[in-house]
């Protein structure tokens, strides 16, 4: 079609061509012609015939002509379009890259693409070799650089694949055999808990609990006189460890609330309650101190009712068991009523396939390393198992009871101890077993990635927020400075810069007084988490800031004292022990470490050192008071200097003290005495009762009759967070 329309073209061309010629011929003004075209067309030139001219020569020649001016007009347009099509470098590049990723694709450092974006919104001093770009960044840099954008569809579609570890699907109903109960002993503080397992176990773990508090969860198998096995697991009744109790209640099939008869419902019974509701497990109540003359179990029942805990005599359907833990009264009624509820529940697992299970406790034994208590839910575990928990993967070495003691196999439902973990995993992780190490260590990369992605996109919603922040400052700038010419906004900026202050080391010494680094270490995991807890209530930072630099478990290092002197810390350790040479490296160093086995005495440390960060608190004790009945004044020099005669109304006035000058209720002076005298004698002290005239150091205060001056002293008091960790 272009073919027929460009031949068309050319024909009107020579049509038109022709009929110009044959016009000028017939005008005689051949000779203008010739020497309008002869120049720039040198074709021409050729001798003219007269007319009529041959026709094959005029048109031999019109083509000529026509020819020359198409071949002209067809090479400029070629030109410009090989000038135009030729190809900027592509720069392949993909979502999330970073500013070393960029650099590299353009074959340039980074440097480049921090200069790209230096006059840009971005902030600069936020992005590191390693940060991620954000799409419109990535556009500015290639534009800047003059190169052409290429997007990398594999790259930026790549999904890696999921190799994570998960539980299998529900076995078969046939395959289950009957397993026995998993029972937490949960209740307020001080209720007997510990004592009751301790009947029921008959050994003395309360008598070697610090304070009589249990300070993390026990995991123990007691079997009672009938044959029956039950699992208790005893978690603490300590407000700190609500979180510990909670993850109890949520391996657990049956919880035993104890609950005093003298005390009654509690706050922590409450939560106890709470957590047990939110598992859906369910609840036999356990009335302890039924022995003590103030006991009334009748009351704790109607206590109850407010919760929705409803007992049979109520018309309910939770068992409650009057019990003394302390001289083991009605104990069997209370396993026997367990045993009953667990056969209603008729609880089965899987013995076989790979293990599940979850992770009660763990902590770091100096001989053994990382050692976990883990509750077996499916399969049975046994010497040489691969598991993954969380982050971290074990090759079973050794299993042992809850008396220490080897075993070779755990079944369902059973408590162990397990040996082998590379690391610590944390209380409440899940366990699954899988076939071999090298894909233990796939899950635990599988899941640090994960954890790496998720922290990758929550620094990008920081960053995208920071950059949004700092374009808007940015704008805000321009706008003040938008009708200023360079030379006057240059000379504004110097005036604000020179404005701004910076922190001697006196006043930085005092900002940072202001501030409790903190480094917790904990004999196991829970201990440590229960103790974060806390932390995390801290509420009063407009006094003092509370900074946990570091957290772990294990008894105090080196490295401990050497993170705690760099940051001026105070290192905290519960359940753990600081050797003899690491003491004295902190005392070298002026590092505090505070060793504590109960967490109250903790948190009441750590209460004290925050208010001992806190500036003191400035206190007026009054000495004396005195009123004014007359004014007057007397010449020193070349000056009249008012005096006040008064009468000391209480106490004494001393004249080293501080004063100050009420009237009607508002205290209009405080500063020093220059003179005081009792008639014409000075004297530094004015007794109740006795007159007294007296001038201030202030001459712009003007005396009025029944005026009231005060003595006082200040005393400086340590002041006392404010905050309160609820217990």
């Amino acid at each position: 079609m272009n073919q027929k329309l460009l031949k068309l073209e050319n024909l009107l061309r020579f049509h038109t061509i022709y009929r110009q010629l044959h016009s000028l011929c017939q005008r005689g003004a051949l000779r203008q012609w010739k020497h309008g075209f002869s120049s720039p067309y040198p074709v021409w030139t050729a001798q003219l015939y007269p007319w009529p001219w041959p026709i094959d020569v005029l048109v031999g020649v019109a083509l000529s002509q026509h020819r020359l001016l198409v071949t002209k007009k067809e090479e400029r347009p070629r030109k410009s379009q090989l000038s135009s099509t030729k190809s900027k470098k592509e720069v392949e590049v993909w979502l999330g890259m970073t500013v070393e990723d960029l650099g590299r694709a353009m074959g340039k450092n980074t440097d480049f693409v921090y200069e790209a974006l230096l006059n840009s919104a971005v902030d600069i001093d936020s992005l590191e070799a390693d940060s991620p770009l954000d799409e419109v960044w990535i556009k500015e840099v290639i534009k800047k650089a003059g190169l052409k954008l290429k997007w990398s569809r594999l790259k930026q579609n790549k999904v890696r694949k999921n190799k994570d570890a998960v539980r299998r699907p529900q076995a078969d109903p046939a395959l289950l055999t009957p397993r026995y109960p998993v029972v937490t002993i949960m209740g307020h503080v001080d209720h007997g808990k510990t004592t009751l397992l301790d009947k029921l176990r008959k050994t003395q773990v309360a008598a070697m609990e610090a304070g009589g508090i249990t300070q993390h969860i026990g995991a123990f198998l007691v079997s009672l006189p009938s044959g029956e096995k039950i699992t208790f697991l005893d978690t603490p009744g300590h407000a700190a460890f609500s979180a510990m109790r909670a993850r109890g209640a949520q391996v657990t099939d049956i919880v035993i609330l104890v609950v005093a008869a003298d005390d009654g419902v509690m706050k922590q019974t409450v939560e106890s309650i709470q957590h047990a509701k939110d598992a859906q497990v369910p609840i036999v109540l356990a009335i302890n101190k039924c022995d003590k003359a103030e006991a009334d179990p009748e009351k704790v029942k109607k206590e109850l009712l407010a919760y929705d805990v409803v007992c049979e005599d109520y018309g309910g359907d939770i068992q409650a068991v009057p019990v003394s833990a302390l001289t083991g009264d009605n104990l069997m009624a209370l396993a026997e009523a367990t045993i009953a509820l667990a056969e209603m529940l008729e609880l089965k697992a899987d013995p076989t396939g790979p293990v599940e299970g979850t992770v009660i406790e763990s902590f770091t034994d100096k001989g053994r390393g990382p050692v976990t208590t883990a509750i077996i839910q499916r399969g049975t575990l046994r010497k040489g198992s691969v598991l993954v928990a969380g982050k971290s993967w074990a090759k079973v070495r050794l299993m042992f009871d809850e008396n220490g003691k080897t075993i070779d196999e755990a079944y369902p439902s059973m408590p162990v101890g397990i040996i082998g973990w590379r690391n610590l995993p944390s209380a409440g992780e899940e366990i699954l077993e899988v076939e071999s190490e090298q894909r233990a260590r796939e899950v635990v990369d599988w899941r640090k990635y994960e954890q790496q992605q998720e922290r990758s996109q929550e620094d990008m919603k920081i960053i995208e927020e920071k950059r949004k922040e700092h374009q808007e400052a940015h704008w805000k700038a321009r706008e003040k400075y938008g009708n200023v010419q360079w030379k006057e906004r240059s000379y504004l900026k110097y005036l604000e810069g020179k404005g701004q202050t910076f922190l001697r080391p006196k006043e930085k010494t005092e900002r940072d007084s202001n501030v409790l680094p903190v480094i917790i270490k904990g004999d196991v995991d829970g201990s440590v988490e229960a103790i974060l807890n806390i932390i995390d209530t801290y509420d009063a930072s407009h006094e003092c800031e509370l900074e946990l630099i570091h957290f772990g478990v294990g008894d105090i290092t080196a490295n401990d004292v050497n993170l705690a002197e760099t940051f001026y810390g105070v290192i905290y350790g519960f359940n753990v022990n600081a050797g003899n040479v690491i003491q004295q490296s902190a005392a070298k160093k002026g590092v505090k470490i505070k060793l504590h086995k109960i967490i109250y005495h903790l948190v009441e440390d750590l209460q004290e050192e925050l208010s001992n960060r806190l500036p003191r608190a400035v206190e007026e004790h009054p000495v004396g008071e005195a009123s004014i009945l007359a004014i007057f004044s007397v010449t020193e020099g070349k000056k009249k200097v008012p005096v006040a005669g008064c009468r000391v109304q209480k106490g004494q006035l001393e004249k080293q003290k501080n004063f100050k000058l009420i009237r009607n209720g508002h205290v209009i002076w405080k500063g020093l005495l220059t003179s005081l005298k009792h008639h014409k004698d000075d004297i530094s002290i004015v007794k109740t009762g006795m007159d007294c005239g007296l001038s201030l150091d202030e001459e712009n205060i003007e005396f009025k009759v029944g005026d009231i001056i005060v003595c006082y002293e200040e005393k400086y008091r340590q002041a006392k967070t404010s905050w309160d960790p609820g217990f």
